[in-house]
């Protein structure tokens, strides 16, 4: 595998259509990614019935077989015991450094719970998030934490928002991001102590960030932030809010196109904006949340995705690696005392 040295790892078998999808996925990522090779873990016979049909795939794949595959009913406490898994077994090649990164569209939590016991935390950083790329009006920006944390202390903000503003300027190009914390409010006095700890932190830390404050849910869509900040059970729920309401705008615009005559009419006139907006919309675009804070780049992409969204993911990961973006994270915490700076919050928002 020498003649290209950015290998991905892949989880063959995760996801509801694996491995046809995760194929097909990585058919359209090759194409984009040349200079990326892959080490594919799963059943050999299944992933070769797909992968005959890709020739010059084939190339640039290496198959390590296993049995056995981790399932979505599964609990993350049984499946971190069994090294057997296609996932476990892809996670491990990074920790190896057989590869740089690892991809699967299996289940979560177990991806999670893996790649936390195999990868470890980065020395210095408390916890690892999970980050996502978003659309707003004018661009894109990054969301952490979505999941990983349900619970975080001033601390774990503040170096969410030093992983995000990292990711922001390696995956979206953005020289300079713009950071918020997610609040009910922009008023100082609004949110949670830990909240308000974590502005301090920010803005006293040596970190090069511009932090802009706080942001109102409301305004996430209105580029006002390039790296949006909040605890885990908060940034799943502003997520799944905001796919929410996007599919019911889609609905209701359908629903309302099919109701009228005169909406219909004009549906060729408007033909190239309707498909701007649900190219912009698309979710397949933005596949692939990121487990941030690890010794190593873990990718989750979405289960149901179809070959695109899994390519998308593939090429997210590629870039990050192209990008050192996790040896970049282990060199700026380097540089800050979190724990130190956590003390002199306390006394600053009192």
């Amino acid at each position: 595998m020498s003649a290209n040295n950015l290998v991905i790892s892949i989880d063959a078998m995760g996801g509801d259509n694996s491995p046809r999808v995760v194929i097909e996925g990585l058919a359209i990522a090759a194409k984009k990614n040349p200079d990326v090779r892959f080490l594919l873990f799963g059943d050999r016979p299944k992933i070769m019935a797909s992968l005959n049909n890709y020739p010059q795939l084939m190339k640039v794949c290496d198959i390590r077989h296993s049995d056995e595959m981790v399932r979505n009913e599964d609990k993350p406490s049984q499946v971190i015991r069994n090294k057997n898994t296609s996932m476990y077994m892809a996670i491990d090649a990074v920790r190896k450094g057989e590869a740089q990164a690892i991809v699967s569209a299996g289940n979560t939590g177990a991806l999670m719970a893996i790649s936390k016991l195999v990868l470890k935390t980065i020395q210095k950083i408390h916890r690892p998030a999970i980050v996502s790329i978003m659309p707003h009006k004018n661009g894109k920006y990054v969301m952490l934490d979505l999941g990983a944390n349900t619970e975080c202390s001033a601390v774990n903000l503040a170096e969410f928002a030093m992983m995000g503003n990292i990711l922001a300027k390696n995956a979206l190009g953005i020289a300079r991001p713009r950071v918020a914390l997610l609040n009910i409010g922009a008023e100082e006095m609004k949110g949670k102590e830990e909240i308000h700890r974590a502005a301090q932190m920010i803005r006293n830390s040596h970190m090069d960030i511009d932090f802009t404050g706080y942001i109102e849910p409301h305004e996430i869509p209105n580029d006002k932030a390039d790296v949006i900040v909040a605890d885990g059970f908060t940034g799943n729920i502003a997520l799944k809010s905001i796919e929410g309401t996007a599919r019911l705008v889609i609905r209701l615009i359908k629903k309302a196109v099919k109701e009228s005559f005169l909406a219909k009419l004009g549906i060729p006139f408007m033909l190239g904006v309707i498909l701007k907006v649900k190219k912009n919309m698309d979710p397949r675009l933005y596949n692939g949340a990121m487990f941030v804070g690890l010794n190593g780049l873990s990718v989750k992409s979405h289960g149901g995705t179809d070959a695109l969204g899994f390519s998308v993911a593939v090429s997210n990961a590629a870039n990050l690696v192209r990008q050192n973006f996790v040896a970049t994270i282990r060199s700026e915490i380097e540089k800050v005392d979190l724990d130190e700076l956590s003390q002199e919050a306390i006394y600053d928002v009192y």
